[in-house]
């Protein structure tokens, strides 16, 4: 199943049916509701879907958007915040995420698990990358002292998103819906790889569930701290979506497939027909480079 984020129009939308007929209009019988779903937008939004012009394969979370929150803010509010207020803010809204999925018939909701307290050694170590000067040294000192200093940290954090996650199984499991736990670009951010197993063990149900965004595994791999292909086998058993998008080194995602440097073919060993596949594309692309990227994509993968 293939489906397409509102990620690429929904600012673009005072009115949500508008908004998914654009999407149908590119020939998806699916889209995404992402996390720049205004609560305006809501309403028409049912009316497509009770409607039969669009279904809704997945929801990512917060969507939609808290009332006085205009755009895009999947980590406004973190599991894995010390303060218990954000927590509880984390949680009323997610509840809201799987309510909603639950009323358009939405298969699973796409989680952040939020962050940790520390610099941004991302920030650093891709501005490095894009200097082809730049001293190795430096590099794989700074790659080094984030591994120490997230493992000196991590801790409490981890317990925070947990705590979360336990509750938030609950509400979807009432809800008939999934919760995707998606790996992120950010090195300060959860899952950690060498964490990520944890999550499926502490949660041996088919509720919990691996989203697997190939941005930011391309990313990660770029940085030196992962190996797309061999990150994504390990995982596979848990597997049940997908984010589609193409990066051009070190790190601009959110392209078209054949844009970037993503190896599509050796992914293609890894996809299901019954995996959730949703292109995740940037609202700077036209309809065009919409569909050229969507048409080089499934040359790879196939139709389905």
């Amino acid at each position: 199943m293939y489906s397409l984020s509102t990620c690429w129009n929904s600012h673009r939308h005072t009115d949500g049916r508008k908004m998914l007929e654009e999407i149908r209009h590119l020939g998806f019988e699916y889209a995404e509701l992402s996390h720049g779903i205004r609560i305006s937008l809501l309403q028409d939004i049912f009316s497509a879907v009770d409607n039969n012009e669009i279904k809704i394969s997945s929801l990512h979370n917060f969507c939609p958007l808290p009332l006085g929150v205009t755009h895009a803010a999947p980590n406004i509010y973190q599991f894995s915040a010390l303060n218990s207020r954000e927590r509880e803010s984390a949680f009323k809204h997610t509840l809201r995420t799987i309510e909603t999925a639950a009323r358009v018939d939405a298969k699973v909701v796409v989680l952040h698990l939020g962050s940790i307290d520390l610099p941004d050694y991302t920030h650093k170590l891709r501005r490095l990358l894009r200097n082809p000067k730049h001293k190795p040294e430096k590099y794989q000192k700074l790659c080094y002292e984030v591994l120490l200093k997230r493992d000196e940290v991590k801790k409490e954090h981890l317990e925070c998103v947990f705590e979360m996650l336990h509750r938030i199984v609950d509400e979807a499991k009432k809800n008939n819906v999934k919760l995707g736990i998606e790996n992120r670009d950010g090195l300060e951010e959860i899952p950690f790889e060498p964490d990520i197993e944890l999550f499926f063990k502490e949660f041996n149900d088919s509720t919990v569930v691996y989203w697997h965004d190939t941005g930011h595994a391309q990313i990660k791999e770029n940085l030196g701290f992962i190996h797309h292909n061999l990150h994504i086998e390990f995982m596979k058993k848990w597997l049940f979506g997908f984010h589609i998008h193409d990066v051009q080194f070190p790190d601009i995602d959110h392209c078209p497939p054949g844009d970037g440097m993503i190896d599509f073919k050796a992914l293609k060993q890894f996809v299901q027909p019954y995996h959730l596949k949703v292109f995740e594309l940037s609202p700077q692309l036209d309809s065009e480079q919409v569909k050229k990227g969507v048409n080089h994509l499934k040359s790879i993968w196939g139709e389905e």
